[in-house]
């Protein structure tokens, strides 16, 4: 009996092999297409920009600062392959006006032709106590890190559809993955943006249009380095729990995975883990992902709860530092 059961699951594993293939989306070839980068000024916007410049794409660049935006004009401008390839800059803010955003597009559609990647990396992040943090910046970090990117891809989706043809990404957050002490304001931002990729991916597919919804971790960026500025403390001991990793890194994961069509976008073992983690109902690009899912879930939620052992720990530890030091304040 056990030998026929094992005989079965090889026999099922081998099979999802086979079919995995034909379910597959064909990777899109960037040389020649046309990729839009919103926030493409710095970060992973920009390095996502000349990842897709090295691979002979033309680029439209989207930010709210003309002077960056030159700046990284002619960065991305140093890693073209043929002379034909251009960057065009683009400054809006594209969390503001819908009807802005779409005009900015088919501009870039007249110059550059029409978009075959929209890249949603535009966002903020605000760390604080819930109660400390000012009122109106929940509704900002909604309005960037959300419809910052439900405008863009709303814009483009009507040309793709009749193109039968795309890629959408949107740049989210482990803090999309799981909310973490401080994030009250920026992770259901970043929570918000699967959802609007897991309902649009279900419409989009049938046209071959494919969504990936990258979760990158702490990145050193120059809004990393804005957000530390008001983090607490217990929030930067946590995020010490793992590395920082670099921009351009990042970004080469990002287009990896958009051009293969993946739905999922992660970086390094802690990345996988969440991924698998959280994955629920979310699509899978092959039914081999499906499988390694079913297989490592249990695993990795005993590591997760080791995690979130730690976490509690290094909250519990902070408030009886703070509130040692307020009687030793009340003290002197």
């Amino acid at each position: 009996m056990l030998l026929l059961a094992a005989a079965f699951l090889v026999a099922f594993v081998l099979l999802l092999y086979m079919v995995s293939p034909l379910i597959s989306p064909k990777p899109l070839k960037l040389a020649g297409t046309h990729v839009v980068v919103t926030g493409g000024s710095s970060g992973i916007g920009k390095c996502v920009a000349i990842e897709c410049f090295k691979q002979g794409a033309f680029i439209t660049l989207v930010a709210r600062d003309e002077g960056k935006l030159v700046q990284a004009k002619k960065e991305i401008e140093k890693y073209s392959v043929n002379d034909k390839q251009v960057v065009l800059c683009i400054s809006v803010d594209i969390s503001k006006d819908y009807r802005q955003v779409e005009n900015v597009i088919k501009q870039a559609q007249e110059k550059l032709g029409p978009v075959d990647m929209l890249v949603n990396c535009a966002g903020m992040a605000i760390a604080g106590n819930f109660e400390e943090i000012e009122i109106d910046k929940f509704a900002r970090l909604m309005e960037i890190n959300y419809l910052g990117s439900v405008y863009p891809s709303r814009a483009v989706i009507p040309t793709m559809k009749e193109r039968r043809m795309g890629r959408i990404v949107f740049v989210s957050s482990q803090a999309g993955q799981l909310g973490l002490f401080g994030y009250t304001a920026y992770s259901p931002t970043k929570f918000a943006l699967r959802g609007l990729a897991e309902a649009l991916q279900m419409e989009v597919k049938p046209y071959n249009i494919y969504v990936t919804v990258a979760y990158p971790p702490d990145t050193d960026t120059p809004g990393f380095a804005e957000e530390n500025k008001t983090k607490p403390l217990e929030t930067k001991l946590i995020s010490e729990s793992s590395s920082l990793c670099q921009a351009d890194q990042v970004a080469r994961v990002i287009v990896k995975d958009a051009i293969q069509g993946n739905f999922n976008s992660s970086v390094g073992s802690d990345g996988y883990m969440l991924s698998s983690l959280t994955c629920g109902m979310s699509p899978v690009t092959t039914i081999t992902e499906g499988l390694q899912q079913v297989v490592t879930m249990g695993l990795f939620r005993i590591i997760a709860l080791f995690y979130l052992g730690s976490f509690d720990s290094i909250v519990r530890r902070c408030m009886m530092q703070k509130r040692d030091s307020q009687k030793s304040c009340k003290t002197d």
